[in-house]
């Protein structure tokens, strides 16, 4: 296991501007849900899910 502080993670992150840190939220989706929806029994693509999400934000923007 890696050896961390996690003062240091938490000062840095602290340190990111807004936009940074709903770009790190946002990229940390696709492969949240496929994990998840995998321990259901009922695996998805992640490649599938970023590809909707960068979808999604095009629309958006």
């Amino acid at each position: 296991m890696q050896n961390t502080d996690w003062k240091k993670i938490a000062a840095d992150w602290r340190k990111l501007s807004p936009e940074e840190k709903r770009r790190i939220r946002l990229a940390r989706i696709p492969r949240k849900v496929a994990r998840s929806m995998a321990f259901a029994g009922d695996p998805v693509d992640e490649t599938m899910l970023e590809e909707e999400l960068r979808r999604l934000l095009e629309e958006r923007a």
